[in-house]
């Protein structure tokens, strides 16, 4: 069967979306992943599926989100498939259009609840907008996926859609846990409002450590000026937008992780961010948000170190005891290791293929 995913990346760096497309592809699908160009784009990688890259005028903003929508829509018009794939809800209507139109399959792919991220819920105006495209189109998805049980709770909720879990976790790949030369400590993913930064980079004034940062995001500008405005720009490095590949080879060499988020919405609250199993599949131990998801997880095999109080004082007091007792440091990091067999791609995948399965099924 042929399946479009459609995304608002510009592909190279959305690791989620490359596993779900060579698992689909390698299992015999024919696939396509569509997203955005960007003047920072970097030249694909060959992968396993096709590969699309749409051109925009606006790259951010409402001219974009309103661009890309109208031209991903007359992209795929044109196309033949048996089935469209939203992934989140700003590439969610150009689908619904399409399969409605052309009478095939829709599925929504929800990594988040969109409308509860920080930057959204925090603006009334555009809140209004992305709850409605939320209100209209949602309901009408009734195949779809999530990363987890507390958002799935909240679609059916909301919106009576029964939603799978199938968690975005790391390919389980033999692993070698090297000797740290340098005990720095990492963070990798979006650099957008809500990740706690507010608190970490004045932390990392109290921390014998460095903070590497791979990844942008829309509040990288803001964490640059913190970066400054504390004097840490000897201590806090940012790499920017790194390769799946170079990312890798980073994290395992990294000592600590961070997962944080703050309270603000429902997004963050039910959060299971991809660079939680990052640093597991690594081996390294992390500080991670004590939210009902990621505790969960980490109560048959604690391998992060998850805190309540996000102030700075406390994120560097957790911080440099992560880093000073190595007791404490080398249960987390045997932790890691044996919930590598548990949390993987390999168990998530065969939910993925029977999903699928089952949607072709219920076609014929």
């Amino acid at each position: 069967m042929k399946i479009y995913f459609t995304v608002t990346t510009d592909l190279t760096y959305d690791q989620r979306m490359i596993r779900i497309c060579t698992s689909l592809s390698n299992a015999g699908h024919e696939i396509v992943l569509v997203g955005r160009s960007l003047k920072s784009s970097v030249a694909l990688q060959k992968m396993p599926f096709q590969q699309k890259r749409l051109s925009c005028f606006f790259e951010k903003g409402k001219g974009f989100y309103a661009e890309y929508n109208i031209r991903l829509f007359f992209y795929l018009l044109f196309k033949k498939m048996d089935c469209i794939c939203a992934i989140d809800l700003d590439s969610i209507l150009p689908c619904y259009f399409y399969s409605i139109i052309k009478k095939v399959k829709r599925v929504y792919d929800a990594h988040e609840l969109f409308c509860e991220m920080k930057e959204i819920v925090e603006r009334p105006a555009i809140y209004k907008i992305w709850k409605k495209i939320e209100q209209v189109t949602v309901p009408r998805f009734t195949h779809g996926y999530t990363v987890n049980q507390p958002i799935a709770d909240e679609f059916y909720k909301m919106y009576k859609v029964i939603y799978p879990v199938i968690r975005n976790i790391a390919l389980l790949k033999e692993v070698t846990i090297i000797p740290k030369t340098e005990k720095f400590i990492l963070y990798q993913g979006a650099v957008n409002e809500g990740r706690s930064f507010e608190t970490l980079i004045p932390a990392m004034k109290m921390v014998n450590s460095k903070l590497i940062i791979c990844g942008d995001g829309n509040f990288l500008e803001q964490t640059k000026k913190m970066v400054t405005a504390n004097q840490l720009q000897e201590k806090v490095i940012f790499k920017g937008k790194v390769a799946p590949d170079e990312l890798r080879i980073i994290t395992q060499q990294a000592y600590i992780g961070i997962t944080l988020f703050d309270d603000k919405g429902l997004s963050n609250y039910y959060s299971l961010a991809n660079r939680f199993f990052d640093y597991l599949h690594a081996g390294i131990p992390q500080l991670c948000v004590d939210y009902p998801v990621y505790r969960e997880i980490n109560r048959d095999y604690p391998f992060a170190m998850l805190v309540n109080d996000i102030s700075a004082e406390n994120l560097a007091e957790q911080l440099n005891n992560l880093l000073e007792n190595e007791v404490l440091y080398e249960e987390l990091q045997q932790n890691c290791i044996k919930a590598r067999q548990v949390f993987n791609w390999q168990t998530e995948e065969k939910k993925l293929l029977a999903f699928y399965e089952n949607i072709f099924v219920d076609q014929q």
